[in-house]
């Protein structure tokens, strides 16, 4: 095994050109546009329901503005320059959150799932060398979504926790042991750097849980390295296109935000799906010949 590792980890050292075409060529197989485009729909349809769940959840815990901050900061990340109009109607849900009943709850909760669920689809695709061999129990695939969402609103309520404990960090200064430390130049890069790996730590996990089979901690890094750099310059350019060529409010008008957030959402996906090519690639190089072999997908 770790001579084909070897030999792996040498392919892609001697050649990283012939790799990174041969991602892109399997990407282009799997359909990987038309995926990350089915998953930017149901996270469309998910996202409102799941920060309407977090917020209600954690709105008793922590303040209301402090939370919509915080998502507001978070969102930023997912769907750059729309976060304000996302978290401005999440305010106008939370005003009228009496009304709210458990047939809404749970509707909310099927709808939160749904983008989990079309991933996962998705990764079964691009890891199908490991579905065919492995294929997870039905059971946990259905359960997964909500875990996994689970677990994103606890991590809400984490950065929530820190941002309360650092409301200066806005200024220009904090105070750490008595001492002012400057918040501009390095420590600023140095905020931005926990950011990124906040990003990371999220793809890793994402390549670790949500794929049957089993992805060794080593190559989820290595996928979330890359899918998390590509995005962090995706999303700027995104940003300053937006803000300055686009015409997309002129075209689209009243429907402008939902169009841009479905757009952000699916350049999102992109990258996210092109980091888990990579990881198949190279897991591919890794495999024997006289392993089982996968079979392919067969469309009409």
């Amino acid at each position: 095994m770790r001579t084909m590792h070897n030999r792996a980890l040498h392919f892609v050292a001697t050649h990283p050109a012939q790799f990174t075409l041969q991602v892109f060529k399997a990407f282009r197989k799997n359909q990987g546009l038309l995926l990350a485009g089915a998953i930017a729909y149901y996270a469309l349809l998910s996202i409102v329901p799941l920060l309407i769940l977090v917020a209600i959840a954690f709105s008793h815990f922590v303040g209301e503005q402090l939370l919509l901050d915080t998502l507001a900061r978070l969102l930023e990340w997912l769907v750059p320059g729309q976060s304000k109009a996302i978290v401005r109607e999440l305010a106008n849900f939370l005003a009228h959150r009496a009304v709210i009943g458990w047939f809404l709850v749970v509707t909310m909760i099927f709808f939160s799932s749904l983008a989990f669920t079309v991933l996962e689809n998705a990764l079964s695709i691009i890891f199908v060398h490991r579905v065919a061999i492995r294929r997870r129990h039905f059971l946990l695939s259905a359960i997964m979504p909500y875990l996994f969402s689970l677990s994103l609103g606890i991590g809400v309520l984490l950065v929530t926790i820190v941002t309360s404990s650092l409301q200066s960090v806005a200024s220009d200064s904090i105070v750490l042991f008595d001492h002012e430390v400057s918040l501009t130049g390095p420590m600023r890069v140095m905020l931005y750097l926990f950011g990124l790996a906040g990003e990371i730590f999220v793809l890793t996990a994402i390549y670790l849980v949500i794929p049957a089979g089993r992805t060794t901690p080593r190559h989820a890094f290595v996928g979330a390295v890359a899918a998390a750099v590509l995005w962090e310059i995706t999303r700027r350019v995104l940003v300053w296109y937006f803000a300055t060529l686009s015409q997309v409010s002129v075209v689209y008008g009243s429907l402008t935000t939902a169009i841009i957030v479905l757009f952000s959402l699916e350049a999102l996906a992109t990258l996210m799906l092109f980091g888990a090519q990579l990881i198949a690639e190279y897991e591919r190089l890794n495999v024997s010949p006289k392993g089982p072999a996968a079979q392919p997908f067969v469309t009409n």
